[in-house]
């Protein structure tokens, strides 16, 4: 009795091993750029937002913000997939009426001041398939500068105009205004 009871549990064990590693699923490492998200309201409890920006956060890692965001040249606002930017509600960016919806976010940076884009183009990878053609508004804002960031980071706060869209990198800062 004892022999047959230690067979059935080892005959168990084997399935359980052999079960465990047929359903085992197989997992990516951490991207090196991994993706985030920024909302305004930026509580989780608030569920009435009125913007949302999904992208991808790179990190400096001792390179030169200069050498992965060259000025004067068309940035995809983060890494991998061009970022996706939606808005709830119409919206003003400068003086151009942004409808609802889901658009692309793109922006030129410079010295002094960068071009904030916004592209009626959705799903894009990085700058592979951007049209010009498709720009919806575009925005000059100024550049100020913080304490160093390693990653790229986004972040809302509200304005007495609306609310703004920080953008900082480095010791890079820029604030795309929104106005509802």
């Amino acid at each position: 009795m004892k022999k047959s009871n230690l067979l059935s549990s080892i005959a168990l064990a084997c399935l359980m091993l052999l079960a465990t590693h047929v359903t085992a699923q197989e997992f990516s490492d951490l991207d090196k750029s991994p993706m985030d998200a920024a909302a305004f309201p930026s509580s989780y409890k608030e569920a009435n937002k009125l913007i949302k920006i999904i992208y991808s956060r790179p990190q400096l890692k001792g390179r030169a913000l200069s050498t992965l965001v060259p000025h004067n040249k068309l940035w995809r606002t983060g890494a991998n997939e061009a970022p996706e930017l939606t808005l709830y509600t119409d919206m003003t960016l400068g003086n151009t009426p942004i409808k609802a919806g889901t658009y692309t976010f793109y922006v030129i940076p410079g010295e002094k001041e960068w071009t904030a884009i916004i592209n009626k183009d959705i799903n894009l990878s990085g700058l592979n398939g951007y049209n010009e053609a498709n720009d919806i508004a575009r925005f000059t804002v100024p550049v100020s500068s913080g304490e160093p960031l390693e990653a790229f980071s986004i972040a809302f706060e509200e304005t007495t105009e609306g609310l703004a869209m920080h953008l900082g990198w480095g010791t890079v800062r820029v604030a795309v205004p929104f106005s509802k």
